[in-house]
């Protein structure tokens, strides 16, 4: 069996190549798709956000980061889905309708699936009607709706009706943010949190979930952090 700790240094530095190769090996070997994703890939990412918070890391390290997470999850989630094994939650993820900017989106989406959960990226640009059907069709059970334009904000209260008039609203839970969103402004369309940054988005989506961080071996519990008002 291969060092799996390799797992967890490979997605921390972003080598991808390595992250990749250590969980092709580790598959060979027969371990355990699950505990590859729990104990090393989830932590990994928990312990790149840490760094961000503290300044020893910034959007480039968070986003090569990703790519070495996403290449080794890749091979990790057929055989999840094989085994019937559940994400943390699905989240239905995009930049709301007028809005075309997708990388502070693209960063919390990829730090959500760092985090262990299903994202369903709707990408930008993103009707109304898009985000009910990821709820009805999907099962999403997290809406996060993103704006980077101030003339946009007012597609999040749309968007949140939408959800009402289609009868799905009191199911699923609503979070928001980017650069010009604020606390208020989420309490005045109904939403069910606010993030100002990737961090706070992971952790009000696992609050959400009734679920805790998860812990870093030998580190200690950690939250992912992030800006997801990246332009």
């Amino acid at each position: 069996m291969p060092d799996l700790r390799k797992l967890y240094e490979a997605i921390l530095s972003g080598d991808a190549k390595s992250a990749v190769a250590v969980t092709r090996e580790a598959l060979a070997e027969n371990a355990d798709p699950l505990e590859l994703v729990s104990q090393f890939m989830v932590p990994a990412m928990d312990e790149v956000g840490k760094r961000f918070e503290c300044e020893e890391y910034f959007v480039p390290e968070l986003l090569i980061s990703a790519r070495a997470m996403k290449g080794a999850l890749e091979l990790l989630r057929p055989l999840l889905a094989a085994r019937g094994a559940e994400p943390l939650g699905r989240v239905a993820i995009g930049t709301v309708k007028g809005d075309l900017h997708d990388i502070g989106k693209n960063l919390v989406g990829s730090l959500l699936e760092g985090g262990g959960f299903e994202v369903i990226d709707l990408g930008s640009d993103v009707a109304p009607e898009k985000f009910v059907a990821a709820v009805r069709e999907k099962g999403a059970n997290i809406v996060a709706l993103s704006a980077l334009l101030t003339v946009t904000m007012p597609s999040m209260k749309t968007t949140i009706e939408a959800l009402r008039q289609a009868g799905v609203r009191e199911g699923v839970k609503v979070i928001v943010g980017g650069a010009p969103v604020t606390e208020q402004y989420a309490r005045e369309i109904g939403a069910d949190g606010y993030g100002d940054n990737a961090t706070a988005a992971v952790a009000l989506a696992r609050r959400l979930m009734g679920r805790q961080t998860t812990e870093v071996p030998s580190e200690g519990a950690m939250a992912i952090e992030g800006h997801w008002d990246v332009t």
